[in-house]
């Protein structure tokens, strides 16, 4: 009985070591075929850093381009540079517009020649003071906010002066000269404001140098434009007026006219801002002509530079 009892034994722990040793061959036979390189190794097993698909075609994996984008291509201005001699306007004239979305300049070939400002002038001085009061920490109180309505809607030139005269004067048109990067442009020789010297090329730059926030700082540049949208009574002629109503009203600009009596001649000027554009329209004749010459060719000439005459 104890020899039955000891081969039964022995028999079992046999069966378990035949077990134990199937078990561990099935382990080795399947880390042979998961091992890169192995005889073993199964062909649908992808390689390292290659996928399924690669391998079977034999050839490597396009990767997808990015279709570039078109660039985008800008609304033409609703100008173009015509020749403007057949418009019979006596005396000296020029013109400028500049592309706010570009920054580029087109105009007359005299675009650079400087004409005294007048009345212009007092967009630059209102957007100044605004600038400044905010500067020095204070807010424009309403009195001083009514003052700017007077001097852009109605060019009061009273208002005008103590503005200027609060802005250091003269000081006030050399902050004008090197913060909207004016290039042609220069202080009156006696310092007034109405004797400021401006071209027709850095007129527009003004216009862009208001519309863009430098002028009149941030907190108050959609106040003024809103301003300059308001211009009435006889300061309203001009560049706006060459386009339909449904356009001009968002035009803002400010004006300005003058009789000298020195040189015998009337200033007239415009300066213009629109959405995508800025403009300056200036004009010298001879005194006896009167304003009226001078705001009509003021639109005359904007009129000859549309795309799109009315």
């Amino acid at each position: 009985m104890a020899d039955q009892s000891g081969s039964r034994q022995g028999g079992t722990s046999m069966l378990k070591l035949v077990a134990i040793t199937a078990v561990l061959i099935g382990f080795v036979l399947v880390s042979l075929r998961l091992l890169p390189g192995s005889p073993f190794a199964s062909e649908a097993t992808a390689l390292w850093g290659e996928s399924p698909a690669s391998e079977q075609s034999g050839e490597p994996e396009e990767q997808a381009q990015p279709t570039p984008s078109p660039s985008p291509s800008l609304e033409p201005l609703p100008f173009a540079a015509n020749d403007l001699t057949s418009l019979d306007i006596d005396g000296w004239y020029a013109w400028s517009v500049l592309d706010r979305r570009t920054g580029e300049i087109t105009g007359s070939e005299n675009m650079a020649e400087t004409s005294t400002t007048a009345s212009m002038i007092k967009s630059w001085i209102v957007a100044d003071y605004l600038r400044r009061t905010v500067e020095a920490g204070r807010t424009p109180t309403e009195a001083e906010l009514a003052d700017a309505t007077k001097i852009i809607r109605d060019s009061d030139n009273t208002r005008t002066q103590k503005f200027y005269n609060n802005l250091g004067g003269s000081t006030s048109i050399e902050r004008l000269l090197s913060l909207c990067e004016l290039t042609d442009s220069s202080v009156a020789e006696d310092g007034g404001w109405s004797r400021t010297e401006l071209s027709p090329r850095d007129t527009a730059r003004l216009g862009e140098c208001i519309a863009d926030g430098r002028a009149a700082g941030p907190e108050w540049t959609d106040w003024l434009l809103e301003e300059m949208r308001l211009v009435r009574d006889a300061g309203d002629f001009g560049i706006r007026k060459a386009f339909p109503s449904a356009v001009s009203e968002t035009i803002a600009i400010k004006n300005g006219w003058v009789d000298r009596t020195r040189e015998q001649e009337n200033h007239v000027n415009c300066l213009a801002i629109g959405d995508t554009w800025t403009m300056g329209v200036m004009l010298r004749y001879p005194v006896a002509k009167g304003y009226q010459y001078g705001m009509n060719n003021c639109q005359k000439v904007t009129e000859a530079l549309l795309t799109e005459p009315l």
